[in-house]
């Protein structure tokens, strides 16, 4: 019943990223740190739903968000279905726990406008830092890729002769993304003045000094040039891939082709963006319908 043996499953059966499994692990070791606080017991199979209830109102008191709670709710229903395939227990008591509702919240998006005043307006500079740095945001904006897909990116991975670059999503899934003619010559530019400073690397992208891209790295980059075309409180990469979807809906792209080169395993995680594509499409019918 150990939980390294569930966190070893999700990590190398269920392919679950390590930042998954380390959220995993921590809500776990905070439910059972709880039950043996308070039921002085720590054994899976002794753990009843009416534990876990109580848990979940202590987090709601600590003003823990709704989304956070159903996150470690997850994990708990995980482990313990995992737990009885393994005929570890006998019965579950996550199937008496309900997950507290939440809010729908739109996806944060940046205006078409402003993106193209970002490329055709913003002085990036000259050198190196400069060209990566534009091309670090060209390349957030025209594929939608997740911020941990791009710092994976290796030269083995960048085809510019079919023009499409193959990326590491969740799960380990591959997926091959397209970019455009413009994005080709970018790039190329960008892998000689590399090749040029630094050599060999190891990464495709890398920082001032040729080390790998780290997630602050890139999120400052982001939010600095963001912020010089939008007041948005939110500006990181995940806002572009936000703004990659809504831009491509909003254009008339089909929703299973977005679905597909954002890498989401179920259209459910796509529409969230038609959303936005209905509040453009009012806003539209009230400017040209007479009696809108």
């Amino acid at each position: 019943m150990s939980v390294p043996t569930f966190l070893q499953y999700i990590r190398f059966e269920k392919r679950f990223s390590p930042n998954t499994v380390l959220a995993y692990r921590n809500d776990l070791e905070q439910f059972f740190y709880y039950a043996e606080k308070n039921y002085e017991t720590t054994d899976p199979a002794e753990v009843q739903h009416g534990m876990v209830r109580s848990w979940i109102v202590e987090l709601m008191e600590k003003e823990v968000s709704p989304r956070s709670i159903n996150r470690k709710i997850t994990s708990l229903k995980t482990y313990y279905k995992f737990l009885l395939r393994r005929q570890e227990i006998h019965a579950n008591p996550m199937l008496k726990v309900q997950s507290p509702k939440t809010s729908k919240r739109l996806p944060v998006f940046v205006d078409q406008q402003k993106m193209e005043l970002l490329f055709s307006s913003v002085d990036f500079g000259e050198g190196f830092e400069a060209i990566r740095d534009r091309l670090l945001l060209e390349l957030l904006y025209a594929t939608g890729m997740r911020l941990s897909e791009l710092i994976g990116i290796k030269d083995v991975d960048v085809d510019l002769y079919a023009a499409q670059l193959k990326v590491l999503g969740k799960r380990n899934k591959e997926r091959i993304i397209p970019f455009s003619v413009k994005l080709k010559d970018m790039i190329r530019h960008y892998a000689q003045l590399r090749s040029k400073e630094f050599g060999n690397t190891l990464a495709f992208f890398v920082t001032d000094k040729g080390k790998p891209l780290y997630p602050k790295f890139v999120y400052r980059i982001v939010h600095h040039r963001l912020g010089e075309v939008t007041t948005l409180e939110k500006r990181s990469p995940h806002i572009l891939r936000h703004t990659f979807a809504t831009h491509m809906l909003n254009n008339g792209a089909d929703i299973n082709s977005v679905k597909e080169l954002l890498g989401h395993a179920n259209l459910s995680a796509t529409q969230v963006y038609t959303h936005n594509t209905i509040e453009k499409l009012k806003e539209v019918y009230k400017l040209a319908h007479p009696r809108a």
